[in-house]
């Protein structure tokens, strides 16, 4: 079982620019959209965890549903899955080792853990396992960090680095527990 992010951050450790924007994410060119390990990522969980915000971004993307997993979405203020999503998107709520604990019992055991403010709380709670982290070559100066307060150390091992396209840096960590 495992808690897995798989995310990507700026050289100063953003997700978003100071307008939220991922248009950042682009400026490493990548004529043969390589998908730099994602669907071997997506391969090896069973179901994703996000939150209401980075829903919402996915949605104003505009594309196809990129997801082949059950997605589970944590919100206090969802009602409901906006149409045509009923199939594709769940809404949950609670304590974090709460519904890591009900998505387990449903045979999910490894989870994508995705978007900032919920990485940030499954951290906070020592509740992430692995993290795969992209680093693109470009310093943002402020937006959305990756990172936020936490009550103590959160101790990481490297188990992997790979450059990617020649610029893009991937790490892969091990929670040391």
């Amino acid at each position: 079982m495992a808690n897995v992010v798989f995310i990507a951050t700026s050289l100063d450790g953003y997700i978003a620019d100071k307008n939220g924007g991922l248009e950042w994410l682009n400026t490493v060119p990548n004529p043969t959209q390589d998908d730099m390990g994602f669907n071997a990522h997506m391969e090896r969980i069973d179901a994703l965890v996000m939150g209401r915000n980075t829903f919402e971004m996915v949605l104003s993307f505009g594309v196809d549903w990129p997801y082949s997993k059950p997605v589970y979405v944590l919100s206090n203020t969802l009602t409901s899955v906006p149409a045509g999503y009923e199939d594709k998107v769940s809404l949950i709520k609670g304590e974090l080792d709460g519904v890591i604990a009900t998505l387990n019992q449903q045979g999910y055991h490894n989870l994508y853990i995705d978007g900032g403010v919920t990485v940030q709380q499954f951290l906070e709670q020592d509740l992430i396992d692995e993290m795969i982290i992209s680093t693109i070559p470009v310093l943002l100066g402020g937006g959305v960090s990756l990172f936020g307060s936490l009550p103590e150390y959160v101790n990481f091992t490297l188990k992997s680095s790979t450059i990617l396209l020649d610029e893009i840096v991937q790490s892969h960590y091990l929670r040391r527990r």
